[in-house]
């Protein structure tokens, strides 16, 4: 059996770590248009704030321990053509410019994600950057040595974390995004509220609701960006706009949504049979809403990659859906979320109802004690949870992992007011915080 892996980030590594023991006859063939593989690139702000000083610690894999498995390790090669009824495919050496013809009897797809780059005037100017992969953060650092003020471009994770690490090097940081509200599609407003303030009380400039129109330059290097509503001088930009599917490759040839999002089942097949895909590159079952959404995830991703080579040959384990889960520290605070929040699910049209508690984690009489905030969200009939949202001092951040357990097995607020959680005063009180929840959900 010719097994065939485009791509070899999250999704790509697990397919091929997995596949490589699950079928030691197989002949698995990877191809990687970098030199270099699982580069976790939601570090990319810990090592630009210089937290984490080697890089290396940022791969979790390399290209000689999957040689070592038997595997055919293609790197710098781009696969240019894709032809999924004949099997085959066209790839050509970015070292030789060789080009050459495949084939393949299995094929995974886990081609990834790319950042969005509108067409903006000025786009071509220098020192204006993607934050994507390992060479991206290091030119983020080279750059950012010599810059005094920098801009970034797009509040969802990835930019809210370099802010943060930019304005704790020293340097004079705006934050710049269309919507109202950063972090908008993890967070309710009584959330992103604490997290804006934060920012604003370390002096980084928030420009929200507010497009950007064009750059500006000066001997061939970005000094302004104009907005609809004002204009920004600067050394340097990062571009955080979101991601696209990268899934041009087979566009046309199995089906995909709106986006390019490559649509698979709970098997990780695609519509052609033979032909798998994972990761940045697919849609994901969201359990809140029981539809598929694109939520590029790295947690996504390396589930979907290990299911994708254990259903290779025979469908036998089902992928459970994502909840989206996620979480960030901003400061001093630690936030996490899953599934719908209030405002998303005002959105889509959804009759749902909120329950929220800000309580102690645990008891008065212990030496220190922070108060904690916890948001459920849940359908007003069946009374199933939604989605939920803690803020905390005190990391706490774990609780949204059971919520999202919580979410997945399609649990109701009132089951959860009686969940057995255990006690102990140095972590929580007797009732705990999200049995409280369960609790005053009217």
């Amino acid at each position: 059996m010719k097994i065939a892996v485009i791509g070899c980030t999250h999704a790509g590594t697990a397919a091929i770590i997995n596949a490589s023991k699950l079928y030691p006859e197989a002949e698995i063939t990877v191809y990687e248009r970098n030199d270099n593989i699982s580069f976790l690139s939601c570090g990319i702000a810990l090592y630009v704030g210089g937290i984490v000083e080697d890089p290396q610690g940022l791969f979790y894999s390399s290209p000689e321990e999957l040689k070592k498995l038997g595997v055919k390790t293609k790197m710098l090669h781009d696969v240019l053509e894709v032809d999924v009824d004949n099997k085959s495919l066209k790839v050509r050496n970015l070292e030789t410019k060789e080009e050459f013809n495949d084939s393949f009897d299995k094929l995974i797809i886990t081609t990834g994600s790319w950042p969005i780059v509108p067409r903006f005037e000025g786009i071509e100017l220098e020192n204006i950057l993607l934050s994507k992969n390992f060479y991206h953060s290091n030119t983020i650092i080279e750059k950012a040595k010599d810059a005094e003020n920098i801009v970034v471009i797009g509040a969802g994770y990835i930019g809210v974390e370099l802010v943060e690490a930019f304005e704790m090097n020293g340097k004079n940081v705006t934050l710049i995004d269309a919507e109202e509200r950063i972090l908008s599609k993890y967070l309710d407003k009584e959330f992103t509220d604490v997290a804006e303030k934060a920012f604003t009380d370390h002096s980084v400039k928030l420009a929200l609701g507010e497009l950007v129109t064009r750059f500006e330059g000066k001997d061939g290097k970005v000094a302004k960006v104009i907005t609809s509503k004002g204009e920004y001088e600067t050394d340097l930009v990062i571009m955080c706009i979101g991601f696209r599917p990268n899934t041009d490759l087979v566009k046309g040839q199995i089906d995909m949504l709106d986006n390019g999002a490559i649509i698979v089942d709970e098997y990780m097949r695609t519509s052609k049979e033979d032909v798998f895909a994972a990761g940045d590159s697919c849609a994901v079952i969201y359990n809140p809403t029981d539809e598929h959404r694109y939520i590029p995830l790295a947690t996504n991703a390396v589930r979907m990659g290990t299911l994708a080579a254990k259903n290779l040959v025979k469908p036998s384990t089902k992928y459970m859906g994502t909840q989206g889960t996620s979480g960030i520290k901003i400061y001093e605070h630690n936030i996490a979320s899953t599934g719908l929040t209030e405002s998303a699910a005002a959105s889509l049209g959804l009759d749902v109802k909120t329950v929220t508690v800000t309580d102690n984690y645990r008891p008065e009489f212990m030496p220190t004690f922070d108060s904690a905030n916890l948001k459920l969200v849940y359908d007003k009939e069946s009374r199933r949870v939604l989605g939920a949202q803690i803020n905390s001092k005190t990391d706490l951040t774990q609780s949204i992992n059971t919520m999202s357990v919580v979410i997945q097995n399609k649990m109701t607020v009132d089951e959860l007011a009686f969940v057995d959680f255990f006690f102990q005063p140095h972590f929580n009180k007797p009732w705990n915080l999200l049995n409280l929840a369960g609790l005053n959900a009217k």
